[in-house]
């Protein structure tokens, strides 16, 4: 602008001027070639007013040795008041700016907070009474622990670690995050990404520091990685470092690199250990159910023997009370009745009986399986019932009773003679 408004009153300055850099023509008055050297600051000088005198049409009077023109009051503060006007006019034009879309713009006044702006054309005070720095918020930024851009490339001091069981283990991991306040990240601390990198090592060595070994190596990594994400994410808003955790990757988990062949050899042999014990419970899991399923059945055996031993016996015992009964009421009666039911049951499981008479040697046989299974036969030949016998032939049963009492006593005595 100040050059444009140069142009306009004509003082030009260039270096193609055939004046620039010789004298004036009173200097060069014997014909001579002027010698070269530096501008004329006078003349310059004298020219500008006069050019300017005639761009506000005031003429001023000549001076006595070049006729130079001086501009009145009125003309130089008009003169001024448009050079301030188009100075502060550029000015204020300098306090436009644009924010892309997915960023947002952060206003100080004086370096202190004032507020945030959207996405768009914007406009604050200019320097140096506002100043503004862009944040871009829908970016997805990355902080890296234990490694820089590549696992290869590790940072033993940030990736080694203690578990809860005295060992050291070796973590690389990355936390990717979004920006959710742009003021509180540029103001809230010192250094946003060193203090993004301290928070995460922090939740980490706190998660493994409560973690055994084996559990962080092989079960637990997606669990550690869960509660590294919360414990951040509590941590930054406690610092109002205006930051919201997405995700944490676990890169690599491992021992250290010097110790890495002697923990394969007990990782080996733990899973040995833990290949035999599932051996052992295997066997011990078919052998058990089937001692248990034995012994039971022994158990169940024992019981129902036990239960079919006092059954029998107390029926027996009931069974001889209700004979003795009998027998106490009537001796012979019931004699000869246990001697009929042992006989009958001694001739039901025969078929064959020899009968010695006791007068001669002669044998009599009886085929009583012949003789059973013509009884069906002789029951369909007989239509019609036999004819009852008179009342008074049919003996009673104590006739019966007494004769057959009083035959068995002669057969006894005759057998004590005969002895």
């Amino acid at each position: 602008m100040v050059v444009s408004f140069l142009k306009k009153i004509g003082l030009t300055l260039s270096l193609n001027d055939p004046q620039w850099g010789r004298g004036s023509k009173n200097d060069n008055q014997d014909g001579k070639k002027p010698t070269e050297g530096p501008p004329d600051l006078d003349q310059l000088w004298r020219d500008f007013n006069q050019r300017l005198s005639r761009l506000f049409g005031q003429k001023g009077n000549g001076g006595g040795d070049g006729g130079g023109f001086t501009p009145d009051a009125a003309g130089a503060r008009l003169g001024l008041g448009v050079i301030v006007a188009v100075l502060a006019f550029i000015w204020m034009v300098s306090g436009f700016f644009i924010v892309q879309e997915g960023q947002t713009a952060v206003i100080t006044t004086f370096g202190k907070y004032s507020h945030s702006t959207v996405a768009g054309f914007n406009w604050r005070w200019p320097y140096p009474i506002q100043g503004h720095e862009i944040v871009n918020v829908s970016q997805v930024r990355t902080v890296e622990v234990g490694y820089r851009s590549n696992v290869k490339n590790k940072q033993p001091k940030e990736a080694l670690m203690l578990t809860d069981d005295e060992n050291i283990i070796d973590i690389q991991f990355a936390v990717q995050y979004k920006l959710k306040s742009a003021a509180e990240w540029l103001y809230s601390t010192r250094d946003p990404e060193e203090a993004m990198r301290q928070v995460a090592e922090t939740a980490i060595r706190e998660i493994v520091g409560k973690s055994k070994m084996d559990f962080v190596l092989y079960e637990g990594r997606e669990k550690v990685a869960l509660d590294v994400q919360t414990l951040m994410q509590q941590i930054l808003e406690r610092y109002q470092a205006g930051v919201q955790v997405t995700n944490v990757t676990m890169q690599g988990v491992q021992p250290p690199e010097q110790v890495q062949a002697s923990f394969d050899d007990a990782v080996k042999a733990g899973q040995d250990r833990e290949r035999q014990k599932n051996e052992g419970q295997a066997y011990a899991n078919d052998v058990i159910p089937k001692s248990r399923g034995e012994a039971s059945r022994l158990l169940q055996d024992a019981e129902g023997y036990k239960s079919r031993v006092v059954a029998n016996a107390e029926g027996n015992a009931a069974r001889f009370k209700q004979v003795l009964t009998e027998y106490q009421k009537a001796p012979a009666v019931t004699r000869d009745r246990m001697y009929i039911d042992a006989m009958q049951q001694i001739f039901s499981s025969t078929t064959k009986l020899m009968m010695d008479t006791k007068n001669g040697n002669n044998m009599i046989y009886l085929p009583l399986d012949k003789l059973i299974s013509s009884q069906p036969d002789a029951a369909k030949a007989v239509q019609t019932p036999a004819p009852a016998q008179p009342a008074a032939d049919v003996p009673t049963v104590e006739m019966r009773y007494n004769r057959d009492s009083r035959s068995r006593d002669s057969r006894d005595s005759r057998d004590r003679e005969s002895r």
